[in-house]
């Protein structure tokens, strides 16, 4: 039986999590309004440039509102976008308590929300489940932070830290359910992102397979400093889902270039960083496209310089049950040989959990 403030607040969380992937570029929102220890309304952020989390509660309750307490996962809005502000909403309802998991970080809301709603003689009780509501968020709040995507690392790997073998085979070496969760996450995030040399390698489609229902198919995103993708990859078959190449400004063939766009494949040029595509203004740029977060599917020298850069926010690791061994097997993170262990990116682990015979693992970069 629901009773406490962190009751009613995980069930708003709850809610919030249940649209993740499919707000973007907004956060997930849950709303749950109770009077007299009854729910009387709950509500959740569905989809970009819909009715708020606040908004649908609101309807439900209808004249319950009043005198009500209202849990949110996130403070309430105070700016006019493709909805009006929900602080005004909140206060017309003339509830008597509102309790908020954390402060919007957004520069437009920046606590004017609660302060609009306190204002109106309203109680205000921010921080229940604090961490757990920005974990919830953190494409967002890292979005609003830095004006860049979140970039997530997803890699299989056996026991042993092998991604594949020296010639590049790599089928499969996580079972059915990981490879099916795998489906699920990318259903969840703007973008994929892969190297050309896993595009040569493997020709994958980089597509979402779900078994029970459709899924969303992300922008897959190519690395191709030097343009070399084959006309008949499948990941330039833009009516599944659309392409974007990222290459250098220089030496580029312009002929192939002008044939890849007749594709309907978007080119992205950045300039070079240390003879390397330059990550950072890729980041930037596609951000400016609408893409708020990547999952990096590799392979090794992709992720290694997204490693060494600092730009990787999240690990999402599958450990098989399987030894590999060879010291010619590719491994997660290629790139330049380090000299001491104090030069190791240090993680912290969030959660691990069994998907059928394979481990998942949660990893988080650890803050300095």
């Amino acid at each position: 039986m629901l009773k406490t403030d962190r009751d009613y607040m995980q069930l708003a969380l709850d809610l919030a999590a249940s649209a993740l992937g499919n707000t973007n570029p907004n956060p997930v929102v849950g709303a749950v309004l109770v009077k007299n220890g009854v729910i009387v309304g709950t509500g959740l952020h569905r989809k970009a440039g819909e009715p708020h989390a606040e908004v649908h509660a609101f309807n439900m309750a209808g004249e319950h509102a009043e005198g009500a307490t209202l849990y949110v996962t996130l403070e309430p809005c105070s700016h006019f976008g493709k909805t009006p502000p929900c602080a005004n909403l909140v206060v017309k309802s003339k509830v008597a308590r509102v309790v908020v998991a954390t402060r919007d970080p957004n520069p437009e809301v920046a606590g004017r929300g609660i302060r609009l709603i306190e204002d109106a003689g309203i109680k205000v009780d921010v921080g229940v489940l604090e961490e757990e509501a920005l974990k919830l968020n953190e494409r967002f709040i890292h979005n609003m932070l830095t004006s860049r995507p979140f970039v997530i690392s997803k890699f299989a790997m056996t026991l042993d830290g092998k991604i594949a073998t020296q010639n590049g085979h790599s089928k499969w070496i996580s079972g059915e359910e990981a490879r099916s969760h795998v489906h699920e996450i990318r259903n969840k995030v703007d973008a994929i992102l892969v190297g050309i040399g896993t595009v040569i390698a493997d020709d994958p489609q980089l597509t979402t397979r779900l078994k029970t229902y459709d899924g969303k198919n992300p922008i897959r995103v190519i690395l191709d400093s030097q343009l070399r993708i084959p006309l008949e990859a499948k990941v330039l078959n833009t009516t599944e889902a659309k392409t974007i190449i990222v290459t250098s400004t220089s030496n580029v063939d312009s002929e192939k270039v002008e044939t890849l766009q007749n594709k309907g494949v978007t080119i992205l040029f950045v300039e070079k960083k240390a003879n390397r595509l330059n990550l950072e203004q890729m980041l930037d740029e596609l951000y400016k496209l609408g893409i708020t977060d990547i999952l990096v599917e590799g392979g090794g020298e992709v992720n290694a310089s997204f490693l060494r850069e600092g730009l990787i926010n999240k690990y999402l690791v599958y450990i098989a049950p399987k030894v590999l061994g060879g010291k010619n097997s590719k491994t997660p993170f290629l790139g330049e040989d380090l000299q001491s262990m104090d030069e190791a990116i240090e993680l912290n682990f969030e959660s691990y959990e069994q998907l059928g015979q394979d481990l998942y693992v949660v990893a988080y970069p650890k803050k300095r």
